[in-house]
């Protein structure tokens, strides 16, 4: 039988109040506490507290400005050159891959958590998850929103505000709620 934990990194229904995930939930907002705490100047202390927290950092050259939140951390993978600014918040019950040189804006969402649109089985606390992939050479303006189970391909700019539902194809500027292709590159 799979734990919770198995259940939801497999994409499965699982019971968003197990108390393993409840640990976890609190060790890395524990770690968060203290990376958000951190003196401005204090790049080095915060990139190792990153690198421990986070699945995988393709190298040094990243910066994820104060405040960041995350829900566990060890499902985000940032390619090179990850430049996140003010306020980034990424829900990674399901993996969230974001690929070499791309820019977040601030006040950024990514999310990786479903809950049902039927309120007696929401309130079961049940939920799953779908992964966010993110691909090379993207930008992605201030105050997006990016859904569970979205894909943004390649050479993509998604504009400010915007709230991704649905894949964005490689080579595209979409923006709007919902975010639309509105040109191709």
């Amino acid at each position: 039988m799979m734990t919770e934990k198995e259940k939801m990194l497999a994409g499965e229904v699982y019971n968003a109040t197990d108390p393993e995930l409840i640990r976890e939930l609190g060790e890395t907002r524990e770690i968060l506490h203290e990376f958000n705490a951190l003196r401005p100047l204090e790049t080095d202390r915060m990139k190792a507290i990153l690198k421990d927290l986070l699945g995988h950092v393709a190298d040094d050259g990243f910066t994820i400005n104060q405040p960041f939140r995350c829900d566990y951390g060890k499902q985000i993978s940032l390619g090179k050159r990850f430049f996140a600014n003010f306020n980034l918040v990424v829900l990674d019950e399901a993996p969230v891959t974001i690929g070499d040189d791309c820019f977040i804006g601030p006040n950024v969402s990514i999310y990786t958590a479903c809950h049902s649109t039927d309120p007696a089985e929401r309130n079961t606390r049940e939920e799953w998850a779908l992964p966010v992939t993110i691909g090379n050479n993207v930008w992605i303006g201030g105050s997006v929103t990016i859904l569970p189970g979205v894909t943004i391909g390649d050479n993509v700019t998604i504009g400010a505000g915007s709230v991704v539902v649905k894949d964005i194809p490689a080579g595209s500027i979409a923006v709007g709620n919902p975010c639309k292709v509105v040109r191709r590159l």
